[in-house]
């Protein structure tokens, strides 16, 4: 069992909670410390963006995140750095999202065996397709890093080769188009995630859209995991190098909205969104 894996074990029989932040959004030095806000809040996995130039799965929220990265001079050598330094603080799992060119600019040796080094269990592709993994899984595989594949609402008929040779956990696109908060998520999640259950072990966790608890509680009847991005990046465009107590706040509720199996107290919730970065 790897890492990522004993996660959701971890999560008390209740769905993990997978929170994403962009590396070097606004700066390193943040980005480490909001990853550590994450993990005080009770978060059970961390997801780092790479910024690039050209996110194709991205919506305009992180799209911005990547350009505030990118100008404040991130690069995949100091985002091992940012690493390094985490790994002094947690050991929580960390999941490394990226597009395929930085890691084939940066060398896949070399990119994996620092993933190695520096403590990283997983890897989220977005542009790599199911059958061309082969070609970074042979780097991947021997350092230790689950190359996560994804499944959306049109992988019917290849869900069962995707889950059966699945790392990690899957990772469950819950709507059709980019990333971004949605007021409902429209599919159908039970027999997606039934399908995959058929043929594999392998936790799901859900993603795309998600941002209220209402929305995490019903997902995680359902899911292993929600994965939550947009909310907390625009909290961090709403409030900077000062987002870390809003984003404690509101990981925290969200996690007890997991554990509880419906949203702590939601109308003070919707409140406190409202007030922190406009979400709902």
């Amino acid at each position: 069992m790897s890492k990522l894996q004993g996660a959701f074990q971890k999560a008390k029989g209740k769905a993990a909670f997978i929170g994403f932040v962009t590396a070097g959004d606004p700066s390193l030095d943040q980005s480490k410390d909001f990853v550590l806000e994450l993990v005080r809040a009770g978060a059970d996995i961390v997801e780092l963006g790479i910024p690039f130039s050209d996110p194709i799965a991205e919506g305009p929220v992180i799209q911005a995140a990547n350009i505030r990265s990118l100008k404040a001079g991130t690069t995949i050598t100091k985002i091992f750095s940012l690493i390094e330094g985490l790994r002094r603080k947690t050991q929580i799992p960390l999941v490394l999202l990226t597009y395929l060119n930085p890691v084939f600019q940066y060398g896949y040796a070399r990119f994996f065996k620092d993933c190695q080094e520096r403590g990283v269990d997983g890897i989220i592709i977005p542009d790599l397709p199911f059958e061309e993994q082969q070609e970074v899984r042979v780097m991947a595989d021997p350092c230790g890093v689950d190359l996560i594949s994804l499944i959306a609402p049109t992988s019917a008929e290849r869900i069962r080769d995707i889950a059966a040779d699945a790392r990690g956990f899957l990772y469950v696109v819950s709507s059709l188009g980019l990333t971004g908060m949605r007021g409902t998520i429209e599919t159908d999640l039970a027999p997606l995630i039934g399908a995959v259950r058929q043929v594999s072990p392998i936790p799901t966790a859900v993603g795309f859209g998600i941002h209220t608890p209402d929305q995490a509680a019903a997902i995680g009847k359902v899911a292993d995991g929600v994965i939550v991005g947009s909310a907390l990046v625009k909290l961090i465009e709403a409030h900077g190098k000062d987002a870390g107590p809003y984003m404690y706040e509101y990981v925290r509720r969200m996690k007890e909205a997991l554990l509880e199996g419906h949203p702590a107290n939601y109308t003070k919730e919707k409140k406190y969104i409202d007030k922190a970065g406009g979400l709902s």
